[in-house]
């Protein structure tokens, strides 16, 4: 099964924040780019007036005392009797102390959404939110949080419609296939976060489709203190990412060695030729046979010497999307899962040189960074009707590797008209 190939989560291609926020990418009540000054007036006034995306919302409790609330006080201005008074105060009191600790609560709290590449479709995904309180003496309580994964479709091609003026549009259908798509979670905070404590809540989906995914923190919400009173914080905090296709198990078949090029060429990148490329520092593992002792002696660094690869050992990839070949969706995920996994495992023997997509110049294949590229094309590659014949790849003339359907469901791999793989 092959694996993952990102190094880092910096180097993924998505994980950039949407929300237009510093690159710290902390957003919530506590974050402040920078701090303002302190005014009574604002301060009542934010009491009265939420903020945007702020909403109080009462629950069955809630609601049972304020109408409870509302039968006393209509009891009590009929009766005139004391006790009915002090008890709607307490009431009430209760009512406003709990919009307000729930206030206190949320106050200075900020979160930071983490995608932790790469994503593969079928395998876990973790989505990470750190948080911190930047409250003095008060902890935060009984935060739950809504995420939500939707997949971004291509716009391509795509011109906007009104309702009105479409044709052949159903917008319930539209709208049910959106939501079909779109994955959605809730996570509770396990403990509570101490003052000027950090924390983090992780959220765990499967991505059922490749291309590109939009995961976003939809809203904060709490019923602290009572549970009279539900507050949920409506947040634009979202980071976009790429899933790759799922690794497919496939068969190989007996093939003739790849030919070597005329004049023993090499190419720059590492393997086990015999032209030396570079040197390097000396890791675990390496062979002892091949330090090289006198640049070691100069520079006081342990070098060991890095070979050439031999250009027979390379395999070039040329991946055509037309839809005329490949008229059946589901024949065509499988090509898709097909590429990548071939090109993983020729990559990790070495034998990867180049790819490409249709019409377009290859790609050479050096870094693990050149393979992730491909990856993330392929994850957003689609069906196209413009065909591209053989005489217009712009790759090696030989060990060229392409792809075609094997019946009415496979696909297999053939290099200089020889079957090379299936599935």
């Amino acid at each position: 099964m092959p694996s993952d190939f990102r190094s880092s989560p910096a180097a993924a291609l998505p994980g950039r924040s949407d929300t237009g926020h510093p690159d710290d990418g902390w957003s919530g009540p506590g974050y402040r780019a920078r701090r303002p000054t302190f005014r009574w007036s604002a301060f009542l006034w934010s009491l009265v007036y939420p903020q945007r995306g702020h909403r109080i919302l009462p629950t069955i409790p809630g609601v049972v005392l304020i109408g409870l609330s509302l039968g006393i006080g209509t009891a009590a201005y009929n009766s005139s009797s004391n006790i009915l008074f002090i008890t709607l105060s307490l009431l009430l009191a209760c009512l406003i102390l709990s919009g307000v600790l729930s206030w206190l609560n949320l106050r200075l709290v900020r979160w930071r959404l983490q995608v932790a590449p790469p994503l593969r479709v079928g395998n876990d995904t973790v989505v990470s939110l750190d948080l911190r309180n930047g409250k003095r003496f008060l902890p935060t309580y009984g935060l739950w949080f809504e995420f939500s994964a939707r997949p971004v479709e291509s716009q391509v091609g795509q011109k906007a419609e009104s309702t009105v003026t479409a044709r052949n549009i159903d917008v319930r259908a539209v709208l049910a296939k959106a939501d079909a798509a779109e994955v959605r979670g809730r996570v509770g905070l396990a403990s509570r976060l101490d003052p000027r404590g950090e924390g983090r809540v992780e959220w765990v989906f499967k991505p059922e489709r490749r291309g590109r995914l939009r995961v976003q923190l939809a809203s904060v919400g709490s019923l602290f203190p009572f549970g009279f009173l539900r507050k949920d914080i409506g947040t634009e905090l979202a980071v976009q990412t790429v899933v790759w296709p799922a690794p497919v198990e496939y068969r190989r078949h007996a093939v003739a060695a790849a030919r070597r090029a005329a004049g023993g060429e090499r190419v720059a990148r590492a393997g086990s030729g015999g032209d030396l490329l570079a040197l390097r520092r000396y890791a675990t593992g390496d062979s002892h046979r091949l330090i090289h002792w006198k640049a070691s002696a100069r520079t006081r660094t342990l070098l060991v010497r890095q070979f050439a690869a031999e250009s027979v050992e390379g395999y070039a990839l040329w991946l055509r999307t037309d839809a005329g070949v490949w008229p059946r969706p589901e024949q065509f995920e499988l090509l898709i899962r097909f590429a990548a996994t071939l090109a993983e495992d020729l990559f990790r023997a070495g034998c990867l040189v180049s790819v490409a997509l249709d019409g377009e110049p290859p790609t050479q294949v050096r870094r693990v960074h050149d393979l992730e590229r491909w990856l993330d094309l392929l994850a957003s590659a689609r069906a196209t009707e413009t065909a591209v014949s053989a005489g217009e790849m712009m790759v090696a003339k030989q060990n060229v590797m392409t792809f075609v359907p094997d019946g009415t469901r496979g696909v297999a791999a053939f290099v200089d008209g020889q079957k090379a793989a299936s599935v």
